[in-house]
């Protein structure tokens, strides 16, 4: 989709210092989990875009993107002051790894990649299949949907920054499954390390590096 003005239609509080915005599905906009979009607002007269991956299990009507807000983030605090009925300048979808039908997934995440980590769970599990999510953070966000998940069935493990991702990995992988891995480069890291422990090559894994 080329870039084009997209209406808010809702911004919920989903953790701390994190929102939801759920955008309007334009005509022809065919994004699956886990692909993102680029947002971008004019902040002082100057044109500041920034990428956001998916957060929700389809685009129905609606897609929604997680946001962390940063007080002294250039783009964040204007994104999280939208209100529903504000017009956002996006582009997209992008990007390669996204759910794609497999009937088992195992999504690794660290911080704001819970994000696309819940959406592609819920669209497995909406599917008939199965799912796996490890997620690493001190301030843990979308308790709610990772609460629906574990009840609805999937294997889910919440762990703090400075607990090692070796074992949960290792519990998350044990049925196999296709893997994901969402976060900033050193949990890419710590992520792909704990795979190899537990014996599981990552060349077919599906990453985003956040930065």
């Amino acid at each position: 989709m080329d870039e084009r003005v997209l209406d808010v239609v809702a911004v919920r509080d989903v953790g701390p210092d994190t929102v939801a915005i759920d955008f309007e599905t334009p005509d022809a906009f065919d994004a699956q989990p886990g692909q993102f979009v680029k947002l971008t607002l004019t902040v002082d007269g100057e044109d500041i875009s920034r990428f956001y991956t998916i957060s929700s299990p389809t685009v129905d009507g609606a897609f929604e993107i997680t946001v962390g807000i940063d007080p002294d983030g250039e783009l964040a605090p204007q994104l999280g002051a939208l209100e529903a009925g504000d017009g956002v300048r996006i582009a997209g979808p992008f990007g390669s790894d996204y759910y794609e039908g497999e009937s088992r997934v195992v999504v690794l995440a660290g911080g704001p990649g819970v994000g696309p980590a819940v959406g592609i769970a819920e669209r497995a599990l909406d599917v008939g299949n199965e799912a796996a999510v490890v997620y690493q953070d001190d301030a843990p966000v979308h308790e709610d949907r990772l609460d629906a998940l574990a009840k609805a069935g999937a294997l889910v493990s919440v762990i703090d920054d400075d607990e090692p991702l070796t074992e949960p990995v290792a519990d998350a992988i044990e049925d196999g499954g296709q893997v994901f891995i969402y976060g900033f480069a050193d949990f890419l890291d710590a992520a792909t390390e704990a795979l190899e422990a537990a014996g599981v090559s990552t060349d077919d894994a599906k990453v985003e590096n956040f930065g």
